[in-house]
């Protein structure tokens, strides 16, 4: 085997070979000479081109241990309880919304963390809750329905499409816990009437025969021959108010949904 040697000077970086390994010096600017070696007879290199990369940059928080690990826990790294403190370090490769890495650490001194407001967890709460559209029970696509006679409107309650839904999110040692509720329903009948509901409405039963509903209802005054496909195109919006605090703040936030369905509408007929 041949054995090359770099007659360069040693301080401008380059590659240097024995016998039996190469050894490779790179130097940045701004940057200390960096060398490695590869044992093997090949060679390794490494960048820093990332370092100056806001995007890239490793995104930690911290959250104190409480209670603190015992004495001689390893958690400690051979310190005495009441010397600096242990902490729960989170961190995330351009961020906290990706992988994370979880582990305990000890440091002398109360980390500085990145300030997160805390509305902007309220909204990150509010967006795992996966909100949706109101579930409509009544009207129904299946229905028949008839000018003059009262319709009675109501949806199906449940967390993600009335409420209430509760979630939280957290960073940087600050926690925020939301809690969304459907605050009213806006039902745009089709015919160019709308109705404003405050509940979710109240189920018909066959006993109210005509009555019209307590709670939520419409009556039509012409048929839906004319509107396309012979039906009325009804669209209820709900408005959900979401309710947070955290952090030593509090707030409200608005989500709007709406879902739809067709209606159709018919003359009662009279037989002589």
């Amino acid at each position: 085997m041949n054995s090359f040697a770099d007659e360069g000077p040693r301080g401008s970086g380059g590659v240097h070979c024995t016998k039996y390994t190469c050894q490779v010096e790179v130097l940045a600017p701004g940057q200390p000479g960096a060398s490695q070696t590869d044992s093997s007879g090949g060679t390794e290199g490494s960048s820093s081109s990332d370092a100056g990369d806001s995007e890239n940059k490793n995104v930690c928080t911290y959250k104190l241990v409480d209670p603190q690990p015992p004495a001689g826990s390893l958690d400690w790294e051979g310190h005495e309880p009441g010397d600096g403190a242990v902490y729960e370090q989170t961190c995330g490769w351009g961020g906290l919304d990706g992988d994370t890495i979880v582990r305990m650490v000890w440091l002398a001194e109360p980390p500085e963390q990145e300030t997160i407001a805390p509305v902007v967890l309220a909204q990150r709460a509010v967006d795992s809750m996966a909100l949706l559209g109101p579930d409509i029970a009544s009207p129904r696509v299946a229905g028949r329905y008839t000018v003059g006679v009262p319709m009675w409107m109501w949806v199906n309650q449940s967390a993600t499409t009335y409420g209430p839904n509760t979630a939280s999110a957290s960073a940087g040692g600050v926690t925020v816990t939301a809690i969304a509720k459907v605050s009213k329903i806006v039902w745009q009948m089709g015919d160019g009437s709308s109705v404003t509901c405050v509940g979710p409405g109240t189920p018909y039963k066959g006993s109210s025969d005509m009555a019209e509903s307590p709670t939520c209802g419409h009556r039509y005054s012409k048929t839906s021959a004319d509107a396309p496909g012979g039906r009325y195109s009804v669209t209820a919006t709900s408005t959900w108010t979401i309710d947070w605090q955290g952090g030593g703040q509090s707030g409200q936030l608005e989500e709007i949904r709406q879902s739809d369905t067709q209606v159709a509408v018919g003359e009662l007929q009279v037989v002589r």
